[in-house]
């Protein structure tokens, strides 16, 4: 994500005017936007939509929410990631008796500082297929050590009294990265069907990968999406060493990599040489800007990722084992040519996977990944994609007419969406909004007159 203080939401956000009556789809205007002139912001544009958002939970504020999470097979409950440092969960949802409960709070961290300013905080929050019996939880944020930012990947465990309240006191380090910049840190957790983790993190931050992160596989955990086993099964493997692993006293690792990982053995990428040793052998798709959201499909397990660009094209993407995604080669479907390799694609090796959308700077300016539509509300947008961009606020949904680029349509517009989630009680969607402080659902705007 690009700047994300809710607090001064409009000061990061590029309204240097609000036009109204047009409509800059990318179907409708496929011509590639010019450059923007350093610190040049586009003007955010407002189309005419017939859905709205409203909030999906009157009288329940939230505190910078970024991230909608569901436990498995629980109807009853759903937990808001909000950015400033606490987890919270509204319970109720099968009385229709709504309350606010403080989940987790990790504001005061010991021996270290959270993080909450520009694309810090609270991330991510995922719960395993056996969140049930096991009682863990598994949550990505920011803070400093010793005055130095890291970004970090942690498993919880719920009070054995109180299954809406985590006891910080059990908290395990996974990966604790250190991060040389605020921005570009992912940060989203989820447990795929296969019952192991994923995680996404950004390609370290400031701008055109200028530490030469994303296109390496055997660096940091930078520029990828990652996949590990927290239950460490019989036949998996210890992960490569690296600083930012924590280790147990008799030298493990706390998670083991899942044999079938597509970049264990490596010993080339892009066409050079390299030391299998030195792999990140977690990583299970690289070439990743700022994966900003991803979501399994349960119908199918395809895995979409909302990829924040950087100068030109915001994409969505479908992650494959082993795929590259081109960055800082790539952004979306064009050449990018101020990366640290300038415009020298690597000459083999380099195989990236295309976007099944892409949309310009005068469609908005960071995309925030989404969900599968299958509600009943609506059964116009059945079986679309539906994501939005934090920046400008279209709400889009995406089509698979089996052509390389899905059709859109923009159906709502509202600023400031930085998670989206589904509602376990319909399986409708929902929105957190973050400057607002809400979470909100679709209505038709027909519906509220």
């Amino acid at each position: 994500m690009k700047p994300v203080l809710a607090a001064s939401l409009f000061l990061h956000l590029p309204c240097l005017a609000l036009i109204t009556g047009l409509s800059p789809l990318l179907a409708q205007n496929p011509a590639a936007p010019a450059p923007a002139k350093k610190d040049e912001k586009p003007p955010i544009v407002f189309v005419p939509v017939d859905y709205e958002l409203v909030n999906a939970f009157p009288g329940i504020k939230f505190e910078q929410p970024l991230g909608i999470v569901s436990a498995p097979d629980d109807n009853k409950r759903l937990f808001i990631v909000e950015k400033t440092g606490r987890v919270q969960v509204v319970t109720g949802l099968d009385t229709g008796k709504l309350e606010k409960k403080l989940f987790l709070d990790l504001t005061q961290i010991p021996k270290a500082t959270l993080v909450t300013e520009g694309e810090c905080g609270v991330l991510g929050l995922a719960f395993p297929p056996d969140h049930a019996q096991s009682g863990r939880v598994f949550v990505y944020y920011s803070l400093k050590i010793g005055g130095v930012l890291h970004q970090r990947v942690s498993r919880f465990n719920v009070s054995p009294n109180d299954p809406n309240s985590v006891d910080n006191g059990t908290e395990q380090t996974l990966i604790t990265q250190k991060d040389e910049a605020s921005n570009h840190n992912g940060g989203d957790l989820a447990f795929g069907p296969d019952g192991y983790l994923y995680i996404t993190a950004g390609d370290g931050g400031a701008g055109n990968d200028k530490f030469d992160n994303a296109r390496f596989i055997n660096k940091g955990f930078h520029g990828a999406i990652f996949r590990i086993d927290v239950d460490k099964k019989a036949g998996n493997l210890a992960p490569n060493p690296h600083p930012a692993i924590s280790l147990a006293a008799d030298g493990s690792a706390f998670y083991a990599v899942p044999k079938d990982n597509p970049f264990i053995g490596s010993d080339s990428h892009h066409g050079e040489k390299i030391d299998p040793k030195t792999v990140r052998t977690e990583t299970w798709a690289t070439g990743l800007r700022n994966p900003w959201r991803i979501w399994f499909d349960p119908k199918n397990d395809r895995l979409f990722c909302g990829e924040v660009g950087q100068n030109m094209y915001e994409e969505v993407d479908l992650i494959t084992k082993g795929g590259d995604y081109g960055w800082p080669h790539r952004e979306a479907l064009h050449p990018f040519i101020q990366g640290p390799t300038a415009d020298k694609e690597p000459t083999t090796g380099f195989k990236p996977i295309d976007p099944i959308f892409e949309y310009p700077r005068s469609t908005g300016l960071s995309v925030t990944g989404g969900v599968v539509y299958r509600g009943d509300k609506f059964p116009q947008f059945k079986e679309k994609y539906i994501f939005a961009d934090y920046a400008f606020g279209r709400v889009i949904a995406l089509e698979d007419t089996g052509k390389a680029q899905w059709s859109d349509e923009t159906i709502a517009q509202e600023v400031g969406i930085a998670g989206i989630g589904i509602d376990p009680r319909d399986g409708e969607v929902l929105f957190a909004n973050m400057a607002l402080g809400e979470v909100k659902h679709l209505q038709s705007k027909a519906s509220s007159n």
